[in-house]
């Protein structure tokens, strides 16, 4: 109990030495360049505690259930028996590794479909675009897109293949897209690619590829286990423009069936 109590401690004041400069950053600006009094001090210094303590307790969750639930989902996934090989080593095919897919897209989509980060920023387009763009739509096509990204690093882990290949090859398509995509929604696709990397999917991506990483024959988890994120910021970018190219599409032919 008291070795738990000082890791908290400890987690805590880390946690106030980095929130430290963004906090001065603020009051700094707001006294010395703005010179106005601080609006409310009793409600900002609740509110700052809460993010403080609401940081630590979603640090030590890390710690205490996603990482350790991330590798212990990618051993088990993994090993000679569930696979169906005598002897987990490089020689084991990468279509064996089906399941690790399946469960890499799944929580993918779960992870993304489930960001706060994503919500909002769905929910404030289809108020802006008054009801263009469609709140579900959007976070369907991002959450398919983390999918297929995640499951696309896996398989990048599993056979391990150069990281750059899968990068620049997105990019490139990324880049035809944006040539051919409306004007309209650029902006949110490109976006929508980072509000995916936050506070949900972030840590179980992670600890699912360390995990993996360490689980697969003949991977280095600092070379191999590092690089689902880019996957996961990338691939939404694709899924959204290709959603906005299809809706278009669907609408001009809508009109020309009309006339």
């Amino acid at each position: 109990m008291i070795d738990e109590l000082m890791q908290f401690a400890m987690t805590l004041l880390a946690t106030c030495r980095d929130v430290l400069p963004i906090a001065a950053t603020i009051i700094g600006f707001q006294l010395l360049i703005i010179r106005r009094p601080i609006a409310h001090p009793r409600k900002i210094l609740i509110g700052f505690i809460s993010v403080l303590l609401g940081i630590v307790f979603f640090l030590k969750g890390l710690d205490m259930a996603l990482f350790p639930l991330g590798d212990l989902m990618a051993s088990q996934l993994t090993t000679p028996e569930f696979l169906g090989v005598a002897v987990l080593d490089e020689s084991v095919s990468w279509q064996a590794y089906f399941w690790i897919y399946i469960f890499a897209a799944s929580i993918g989509f779960a992870t993304a479909l489930a960001e706060p980060s994503l919500l909002a920023v769905a929910l404030k387009a289809e108020k802006i675009s008054g009801g263009t763009i469609r709140a579900w739509g959007l976070r369907l096509s991002v959450a398919l897109g983390v999918g297929f990204g995640i499951a696309l690093g896996v398989f990048r882990i599993v056979t391990g293949s150069e990281f750059y290949l899968f990068i620049l090859g997105g990019y490139l398509v990324v880049m035809i897209q944006t040539r051919f995509a409306p004007k309209l929604i650029l902006g949110l696709a490109y976006d929508s690619g980072a509000v995916t990397t936050s506070m949900v999917t972030v840590p179980m991506i992670t600890a699912l590829g360390l995990g993996l990483a360490e689980a697969v024959p003949g991977r280095n988890p600092l070379l191999d286990g590092f690089g689902l994120i880019a996957f996961a910021s990338l691939f939404p970018i694709i899924a959204v423009l290709g959603y906005a190219q299809i809706a278009q599409w669907l609408n001009k032919s809508r009109l020309s069936s009309k006339s």
